[in-house]
């Protein structure tokens, strides 16, 4: 009998952790048979996705409430699947929101929950750390800092380095030279990244302050946009860029634009932290509907939100590496004036970089994806 896996992975980016241990896991156990939600990259190992990522990209206090009926569906879809299916371990991966609900289900039903990359609870919700330690089995962080955080409250985490790093190990590029001559760009023209991250919600409120930043960029430097789409996100989320005819807007992946950019306009998440192990001098920008930011002002206890600046200057300090420009302070005039000064200043552009690169080495870990499969198979 075949064994039998589930695995809930309700982001782009925790579909590409997932993917990594399932296929280093599949080499060990080829009859392994995984269920649950995931995306594209796990739907290409063969994973049997009762709902994809794209259905699931719901933020913020507002949004949750809005989509409570689909969510309670959801649940109870998945919990009729696993009771059905009767799977030997459950793989949770980010997305606490759900996560931690289907923790306390498999906690009930006797089946060993590993929980990949931890709620934040050091940033806001601490009160969840008691479910945590009740409810999964293996928690398996991805900051060292973590470990001792939860050593605090009593729980047993386990460091097992950044995903992104084996992730990046993989990439290849051609020449900054190569890349200029495809596009038809000047040798003198600066590339200006602009990550407006991979949530419809964060798109629909920060995009348009991007796109106006970059034209005001345009009016004093000779500069090309570099634009980061998240592939799993429809056009249509992205018809503002029509708009800006008059850009020079070049489509990347996200990966490309941080490794080509001079300077990028970054969403503040997953994407902070990527373009930190780039070394690459950025703008941080979060801005989200007025109820949503007046909950998140409450509850939120971190003096710097990105994790570029968390990991770079430490989990309580107020120090910045890069600027994070949050809700008013989002505004295109901001972003254009903040992005011209590093633009402008080589030294502090340098300084940004050289201290990115060297929080680099806080993430390393030896090889995740394999050691996640390792720890998975004892439980399978």
């Amino acid at each position: 009998m075949p064994k039998k896996l589930f695995v809930l992975a309700g982001e782009s980016s925790g579909d590409m952790h997932a993917a990594g241990v399932i296929a280093e896991l599949m080499k060990a156990t080829p009859e392994l048979r995984v269920f649950g939600i995931g995306g594209q990259k796990m739907r290409a190992l063969g994973a049997e996705l009762l709902y994809d990522t794209a259905e699931m990209s719901i933020m913020g206090f507002v949004d949750v409430l809005k989509h409570a009926l689909f969510l309670r569906r959801v649940i109870r879809n998945l919990k009729e699947a696993v009771r059905r299916e009767k799977p030997q371990a459950a793989f949770l991966v980010d997305y606490p929101g759900m996560n931690l609900l289907m923790a306390r289900f498999f906690h009930e039903l006797g089946i060993p929950v590993i929980y990949y990359i931890s709620p934040q609870v050091w940033a806001w919700k601490e009160g969840r750390v008691k479910a945590i330690g009740r409810d999964v089995d293996r928690l398996l962080v991805i900051f060292d800092f973590e470990v001792e955080f939860f050593r605090r409250h009593a729980v047993t985490a386990e460091f097992v380095g950044h995903p992104v790093i084996e992730q990046l190990a993989e990439l290849s590029f051609p020449s900054r030279e190569l890349f200029f001559k495809s596009h038809n760009l000047a040798p003198e023209t600066r590339l200006v990244g602009l990550l407006p991250g991979s949530r419809k919600a964060e798109i629909a409120h920060i995009l348009p302050e991007m796109l106006n930043a970059a034209r005001r960029l345009n009016r004093d430097h000779q500069v090309a946009f570099l634009f980061g789409r998240a592939p799993h996100l429809e056009e249509k989320v992205f018809r503002q860029l029509r708009q800006y005819q008059d850009l020079a807007v070049i489509n990347c992946s996200a990966y490309e634009v941080m490794h080509y950019s001079d300077l990028a306009v970054v969403t503040s998440g997953t994407a902070t932290l990527e373009s930190l192990c780039f070394g690459l001098p950025m703008v941080v920008v979060y801005k989200t509907g007025a109820l949503n930011y007046m909950i998140g002002r409450w509850l939120v206890k971190l003096k710097n939100i990105s994790l570029a600046n968390i990991v770079a200057k430490g989990l309580g300090s107020s120090e910045r590496v890069v600027p994070e420009l949050i809700q008013h302070e989002a505004s295109g005039a901001k972003i254009a004036q903040t992005a011209r000064m590093i633009l402008d200043d080589p030294e502090m552009a340098g300084k940004m970089r050289h201290e990115l690169l060297a929080a680099r080495s806080k993430l390393a870990g030896s090889s995740p994806s394999h050691k996640i499969a390792t720890i998975l198979q004892e439980y399978l």
